[in-house]
Formats: structure tokens, sequence, C-alpha cells
């Protein structure tokens, strides 16, 4: 896989949703897991949810439980983050990664995408 592509960002008001989509160029039969990270001002990036593309299985920070969903859509190599319920907590850069087969790391990473709760 070459890149990974986000998009979907915007500012929305809190309680809304979003919808984050990211595209995967190539085959995914060497994705071992897809994943959204997300990073504020003056904080570490920290994981936000991750599917596996090997087996089966999906986590979520216990921030977002109950509010986030991943998916993924494997014809259109596409992962997908929806955000419900968003807060002013939720305003960051939402990269997605990729990690490859045998790999201990997310080794792709996208551009990022920016999501603002505000009112």
């Amino acid at each position: 896989q070459g890149q990974v592509v986000e998009s979907g960002g915007g500012l929305v008001q809190p309680g809304d949703s979003l919808r984050l989509s990211c595209e995967a160029s190539g085959s995914t039969v060497y994705t071992q897991a897809m994943a959204w990270f997300r990073q504020s001002p003056g904080k570490e990036r920290e994981i936000v949810a991750s599917i596996r593309f090997v087996g089966r299985g999906v986590y979520y920070a216990d921030s977002v439980k109950g509010r986030f969903a991943i998916s993924r859509e494997l014809t259109r190599n596409t992962v997908y983050l929806q955000m419900n319920s968003l807060q002013p907590d939720d305003t960051a850069v939402y990269y997605c990664a990729l990690q490859k087969v045998g790999g201990q790391s997310y080794s792709v990473w996208g551009q990022g995408t920016q999501v603002t709760v505000s009112s």
C-alpha cells in the first residue's frame, strides 16, 4: 500500500454527527489493521479506534466508546469512522493509519483531517 487519504472533517456543533473516510491505495491483502488517531494542540496523539483486516476485532478508546463506530468496506479499501454525539473535547486533527501484515506498528499515515466541535 502506498498511501491512505482521509476525508470528511469539518466544523460541527456539540451533539452533531460526522463521518470520516479513509481510502487506502492498492490491495489490502497485506493490511493487518487500520486505525484512526487524533491529536489536538498541546496533547499527544492518541488512538481513537482500530479495526483488524486479519481476523476480526475492533478497539475503541474509552473516551469514544458508545459514540464512535469504526467500519470497513473491503471492496473500496476504505475505513470509516462514524462519530456521534460530538463534544468540544473531540476537536482534533484526525489521522488514518495502516498496519501492514507482520508489522509491529502503523507505518502508513494520512495527512489528517480537521474536526472542530464548537457552538
